[in-house]
């Protein structure tokens, strides 16, 4: 508690919004949390030897009474609302989203028979291009989205609460507009960004390089095609094409650079401030993207400990970061960008200069740079691998082997990039400049969908719970001490970690693949039956129009809840109405 006060009181401020939100205390029991902070805050004033002596865990159990509090009002907001299926609405645009094969996505706010609601708008992909200048009015199919059948699922309905919506509405016809005149300081900033992204797909460059332009410095990667985004996953770079503390350090460090270059050294004050006022801009400009601001905050707050001149600490930076972000909305917490950032920071405090020794000696500033890029990478990936595998379940040995060749010249990739947005978002658009960036992303994206290719160390559907997320974050814990000096005591602590992790593992397959299971599943007018044996399961679809999908949004998740080593998939026919299983008949509905 004496050497970091305030990441341990940011700790027990968040696991206060976990508790809230298992537990959902109401108006009643929230007046009296805030009545207990006010009292705990009051006992900081009174002067007693006792109260010196608990003053550390008075203050934990504050800031845990305030996650409490915060997430409560962050969370009480519903609106809910009696609609009928179909309604004539009236919205304008907030927020863009990722298009699929038939529909175009805009988050909205909407209102209907008198009531305002945010929504999740679906258009059909022929239909123009919606702006934030006009009100739209149409006639649309409104549904509330459900929770899932079963456990092993994504919540999308609980992650759309999250964001304060409750509504999905499908637009198939017509859609009349009317311009607006009451366009807000960030709805104009929105739209001036829509208009750059425009012209971005005026250029003469070629689709994809066109999307990864829109994607690496615009944070819009609402078209980018399906296959472009199976590989920077399946290669372990998606962190690459997202808007990520990289950029956003890549670019506070250009123009710092070029402030520093044209000022003298008596003017670094000035030249952190203004370079701070640039990313700033860049934040509001591409639309406050959550991984943004979380990067913005944390930079600013780095540099303003420069800038009073303390020592900056990683650790604080991080911690009143997270606490500003939290505060403002708790809801972010559940948000798995907001996790990974987080803990990618964590990771390369813990880490990097443990892995950058053993790494080349870096005498001049270009080993420098190759070498500090990645152990920074390598250290960030290990932090991040157990939710990356907890949540998406997928892992790539050469995501590695990319990091090194590819991270490296990432710097130079995003300043270009950004130079090119801002010549095409002035007009001064260059074809021979649009033909060289075009060429040199037409080869990265090569040598990215190179390393996808690499099936034999792609890895999917890998099972993985809390218990064995918490066991990987003590070996990377461990890791660092033994980094730091190897020893009979640092090896043996992360054999044993290694070890316990490889019995509780063993111990959840072996009670998992004991069970017997039987599940009808549905996916839009498909049914979907799965039997499970042991550790061996067969789905049988009575369709292969949708086979993709269903083996994305039910198959592989299931795999990997029950942990499954051998599947089938098998066809059956649309007439059958029941299905026996373990002398049980089951009824298809």
């Amino acid at each position: 508690m004496n050497k970091q006060p305030l990441l341990i009181v940011v700790l027990c401020f968040i696991l206060g919004i976990f508790f809230q939100d298992k537990f959902i205390f109401e108006q009643n029991s929230i007046i009296l949390i805030l009545l207990f902070s006010v009292i705990i805050f009051g006992l900081f004033f009174l002067k007693s030897r006792i109260l010196f002596k608990i003053r550390n865990f008075l203050l934990m159990i504050f800031f845990f009474a305030l996650g409490i509090t915060f997430h409560f009002y962050n969370n009480s907001t519903t609106q809910k609302f009696d609609l009928k299926t179909n309604e004539t609405i009236i919205f304008k645009v907030s927020k863009k989203l990722n298009s699929n094969e038939k529909y175009k996505k805009y988050e909205v706010v909407a209102e209907a028979d008198k009531n305002t609601f945010n929504a999740i708008i679906n258009v059909e992909k022929a239909q123009k291009e919606l702006d934030f200048n006009h009100y739209y009015k149409a006639k649309a199919y409104v549904v509330q989205p459900k929770s899932p059948e079963h456990d092993f699922q994504f919540d999308y309905s609980k992650y759309l609460q999250r964001k304060n919506i409750f509504y999905q509405c499908y637009i198939n016809g017509e859609i009349s507009s009317a311009a607006r005149s009451d366009l807000n300081f960030t709805e104009k900033i929105k739209q001036k960004r829509l208009e750059t992204l425009q012209k971005i797909n005026s250029s003469e460059m070629s689709f994809r390089s066109r999307e990864f332009l829109k994607g690496i410095i615009l944070a819009d990667r609402t078209e980018i095609d399906a296959e472009t985004v199976q590989d920077f996953n399946r290669s372990g770079l998606v962190h690459f094409l997202a808007i990520s503390g990289t950029h956003i350090v890549v670019i506070f460090g250009m123009f710092y650079f070029l402030m520093m270059r044209f000022s003298s050294v008596r003017l670094k004050k000035y030249a952190i401030i203004i370079s701070l006022l640039f990313i700033w801009i860049f934040a509001v400009f591409i639309g406050f993207g959550n991984s943004v601001v979380r990067s913005c905050i944390m930079i600013s707050v780095y540099f303003i400990y420069v800038l009073l001149q303390r020592k900056p600490d990683l650790l604080h930076s991080m911690a009143l970061s997270a606490v500003i972000i939290l505060m403002i909305d708790s809801q972010q917490l559940f948000d798995v960008g907001f996790q990974l950032s987080f803990l990618a920071v964590l990771g390369i405090y813990w880490l990097n200069q443990p892995i950058l020794k053993y790494l080349p000696r870096q005498d001049n500033f270009f080993k420098k740079l190759i070498y500090n890029t990645i152990s920074i990478s390598v250290a960030a990936q290990l932090a991040t691998l157990p939710l990356v595998l907890y949540y998406f379940h997928q892992f790539s040995l050469i995501s590695i082997i990319a990091n090194f060749i590819i991270v490296p010249f990432s710097e130079l990739i995003i300043i270009f990039s950004f130079l090119m947005t801002a010549l095409i978002g002035f007009n001064l658009d260059f074809e021979i400049i649009n033909r060289y960036y075009d060429f040199i992303i037409n080869i990265l994206l090569k040598v990215i969908h190179w390393f996808a290719d690499f099936d034999a160390v792609f890895f999917e559907n890998i099972p993985l719970n809390l218990a064995e997320v918490f066991l990987l974050f003590g070996i990377v814990y461990f890791l660092k001490f033994m980094l730091n000096k190897l020893n009979f005591r640092n090896v043996s602590n992360v054999i044993l970690m290694i070890t316990l992790f490889f019995v509780i593992r063993i111990s959840f397959n072996l009670f998992e693949n004991q069970k017997d299971e039987f599940l009808v599943h549905h996916y839009k007018k498909e049914i979907v039956i799965s039997m499970k044996r042991g550790n061996e399961v067969v789905f049988w679809i009575n369709s292969s129009n949708d086979k993709n999908k269903i083996q994305q949004y039910i198959v592989n998740p299931y795999v990997s809840s029950r942990r499954i080593k051998k599947l089938e998939i098998k066809k059956f026919p649309t007439s059958v109405k029941m299905v026996k299983f373990d002398g049980k008949i089951y009824q298809l509905k």
